[in-house]
C-alpha cells in the first residue's frame, strides 16, 4: 500500500520489477501482432481482389479455439515463463517463411501462417494470464489488466499506421521483418524475467486427463457470476463476426475509401480503447467488475451501429466508443476471473474464456463470409449491434463478487 496522502503516478503493478520485464516484452509482441494481422488481410485482398478471402483472415485466427483446452493445460502444467519464451521464437520462425510469399498461388500458406500463429496465440495468452496472478496481488490485478490492455489498444495507434506505411512503400516483406525482429526481442526479454511461479498441480489433484482437460470450463460453471458473464461475453463478441466480414465492405463501398484505409480507422478504434485502459483500474475499485462490464458491452453495440453509415464522422466516433467499451469489458471480466480463480488453474478458465469468445465469433465470420455476397453489409451491423443489446438482458440482477476461495 502506498504512504498516506501519497498517490503513485505510475500503475501500482507496475512497482513489481518482473511485472515490469512482462510489461516490456508485451510492447514488441503487441507491436507485431497489430502490425501483421492488418497487414495480411490487406495483402489477401490484394492479392485476390475478393472481401471474404480477407475475411477469412479472421476466421483463421479463432480457428485454433478447438485447440485451446489442450493449449490451456500446457500452460498450466509447465513453467508459463518458459512457454512464452519458446512461444515467442517460435512464432518469429514460422512468420520469416512469409518472406518466401510472393503470389497469389501462395496463398493457402498464408492462411497456413495464420493458424500457426493464431494457436501459438492461445498458449501465449493461457500461459501470461498465469504469470500475472502469480505476479500481482489482487489489489493490483485491476492495475496491471488495465495497463496491459492499454498498451495493448495503444499499439493499435502505431502499428496499423506502421505497418500499412511499410506495406504501401517497400511491399509485406518489409511488415515481415518488423514482426520477426520484435517476437525475437520479446522471446529474449521474457528469457530474463524473474518471478516466483505457483507449483503444478500434483497427478492426484488433476485427476483424470478428461477431468482436467474440462478443469477450467467446470471452474466458470461452478461460479454463478463468472459462468453468467461468460455466456454475456460470448455472445456479445461473437457477433461481432459479422462485423469483420463487413469491414471491407463498409471501406470501400459506404465510405468510398481504399482497404488500406483499415489500418488508420482501427488507429482511431485504439484512442477509445486507450483511454478504457487508463480508466478501467479506477472505475473497477468504485463500481466493481460486473458493473463495468455491463456499461462496456453497451458502449460496444453503440459504437457498432455508426459503421452502417456512410459518414466517416460517425464511423470514427463509433470506432472510438467501441474501442472504449471493448477495454472496459476485456480488463473488468479478465480481473474478475483471475481474482475469482486458483493460481493452477488460470491457464485453463483462460482457455475456456477462449473458446467461449473466439469459437462463436469465428463461426459467426464463416457465416457472414458464406452470404456477403447476397446480403448488403449494413444488415450484418445492424443485425451485429441487435445482438450485441440483448446480450445484455442475461446480466445478473445481483452482483456480487465475494466468493468462498
Amino acid at each position: 500500500m502506498s504512504r498516506a496522502g501519497t498517490r503513485p503516478r505510475t500503475p501500482a503493478a507496475l512497482h513489481n520489477p518482473g511485472f515490469r520485464r512482462l510489461t516490456t516484452a508485451w510492447v514488441f509482441t503487441n507491436l507485431a501482432d497489430s502490425a501483421l494481422y492488418l497487414m495480411l488481410a490487406v495483402w489477401i485482398k490484394d492479392l485476390t481482389g475478393s472481401d471474404s478471402a480477407a475475411a477469412l483472415t479472421f476466421a483463421m485466427l479463432g480457428v485454433p479455439a478447438l485447440l485451446a483446452p489442450v493449449l490451456g493445460q500446457i500452460a498450466d502444467r509447465y513453467s508459463r515463463t518458459w512457454l512464452l519464451v519458446i512461444a515467442n521464437i517460435a512464432v518469429a520462425a514460422v512468420v520469416a517463411t512469409l518472406l518466401f510469399v510472393d503470389s497469389r498461388d501462395q496463398l493457402v500458406w498464408i492462411y497456413a501462417v495464420v493458424l500457426l500463429y493464431a494457436t501459438v496465440a492461445y498458449l501465449t495468452a493461457s500461459a501470461q494470464t498465469g504469470l500475472v496472478r502469480d505476479l500481482l496481488p489482487d489489489e493490483e490485478l485491476a492495475s496491471g489488466n488495465g495497463l496491459l490492455s492499454t498498451i495493448d489498444q495503444a499499439l493499435r495507434l502505431i502499428s496499423p499506421l506502421l505497418g500499412t506505411a511499410l506495406y504501401a512503400v517497400w511491399g509485406p516483406h518489409a511488415v515481415v521483418l518488423l514482426t520477426t525482429c520484435a517476437f525475437l526481442i520479446a522471446g529474449g526479454l521474457l528469457a530474463t524475467m524473474r518471478v516466483v511461479e505457483s507449483e503444478p498441480e500434483t497427478a492426484e489433484q488433476r485427476g483424470t486427463y478428461w477431468i482436467e482437460l474440462t478443469a477450467g470450463f467446470r471452474h466458470l460453471a461452478s461460479i454463478p457470476l463468472l459462468g453468467r458473464l461468460t455466456i454475456v461475453v460470448a455472445i456479445a463478441f461473437g457477433a461481432t463476426g459479422l462485423v469483420n466480414v463487413a469491414v471491407f465492405p463498409a471501406i470501400e463501398q459506404g465510405l468510398g475509401l481504399p482497404p488500406e484505409a483499415l489500418g488508420p480507422l482501427i488507429s482511431v478504434q485504439g484512442v477509445g480503447a486507450v483511454v478504457g485502459g487508463l480508466t478501467a483500474a479506477a472505475v473497477i475499485g468504485r463500481w466493481g467488475e460486473p458493473r463495468v462490464f455491463g456499461i462496456g458491452v453497451l458502449l460496444l453495440a453503440l459504437g457498432l451501429l455508426p459503421i452502417a453509415s456512410s459518414s466517416l464522422a460517425l464511423v470514427i466516433a463509433g470506432l472510438a466508443i467501441g474501442g472504449f467499451g471493448v477495454t472496459w469489458t476485456i480488463v473488468s471480466f479478465i480481473t474478475l476471473r483471475q481474482r475469482l480463480t486458483p493460481p493452477r488453474l488460470q491457464g485453463r478458465t483462460g482457455s475456456a474464456t477462449a473458446i467461449a469468445i473466439n469459437l462463436p465469433q469465428t463461426l459467426v465470420t464463416l457465416a457472414g463470409a458464406a452470404v456477403l455476397g447476397f446480403i448488403d453489409y449494413r444488415w450484418l451491423v445492424l443485425v451485429t449491434g441487435v445482438i450485441v443489446l440483448v446480450s445484455l438482458l442475461l446480466m445478473p440482477r445481483r452482483t456480487s463478487t465475494q466468493v468462498s476461495q
